[in-house]
């Protein structure tokens, strides 16, 4: 057991590195310039170091839970690292963490979520160049696909290594990005008038359409 706490847990080195790798990594792709785009990169940084400081530095989450783990699931070894994987332990999977469909859909989600990042971005940088109201590329179908593809590596985060904290976490960055939306809206309509007003009557804010609409 102790073998497998060195091995497991400790590796500070890794909490570092893996999280500058995503941190850097999303913030190529965002490039946070006002003070509201740091507010939403600082959240999804705070979030990124949660994760791992629990993956690879300190299990908080499997310490608190270790009796109530033992007591249901004998035989565990709570200080490997595939005891962190807490769905699939609680799911009842067998065989290797890192290839049951929890973890399958988690590498999913975040590579979408990465991809509509960029995606983004790269329209978002072209029209406050021009001085217009992005429309195109990811914002033709939702107003705020910066935050939906924070959002979606987030929860993809949570469905591979899920922590007391960044459970706690979650609902609180789905507030704030929500809040940052509506008032990211209200600087919009200031400064586009009914241009803005037309984008917003015709594009949801989070959610695509199921389906294009013809009017």
């Amino acid at each position: 057991m102790n073998a497998h706490h060195e091995a497991a847990y400790g590796l500070w080195s890794l909490v570092f590195l893996n999280s500058a790798v995503f941190i850097i990594f999303a913030h190529s792709f965002f490039k946070p310039q006002t003070s509201r785009d740091w507010r939403t990169f600082g959240a999804f940084s705070a979030f990124i170091v949660a994760l791992f400081v629990e993956m690879y530095g300190f299990p908080l989450t499997i310490y608190v839970m270790a009796g109530w783990l033992q007591t249901h699931y004998p035989g565990i070894d709570l200080m490997s690292h595939d005891s962190g994987h807490l769905w699939h332990t609680l799911l009842g999977e067998k065989g290797n963490p890192h290839f049951d469909l929890m973890h399958i859909a988690s590498n999913v989600l975040i590579i979408a979520g990465f991809w509509l990042l960029s995606a983004s971005w790269h329209v978002l940088y072209h029209a406050q160049r021009a001085g217009v109201l992005a429309t195109g590329g990811p914002y033709a179908r939702i107003r705020h696909p910066q935050y939906v593809a924070f959002v979606l590596i987030l929860f993809g985060f949570l469905l591979q290594w899920p922590t007391i904290l960044t459970l706690l976490m979650f609902p609180v960055l789905l507030a704030m990005y929500g809040q940052l939306a509506v008032t990211e809206e209200r600087d919009m309509e200031s400064a586009f008038g009914k241009a803005w007003q037309a984008y917003a009557g015709r594009t949801p804010r989070f959610l695509p359409h199921l389906s294009p609409r013809t009017t």
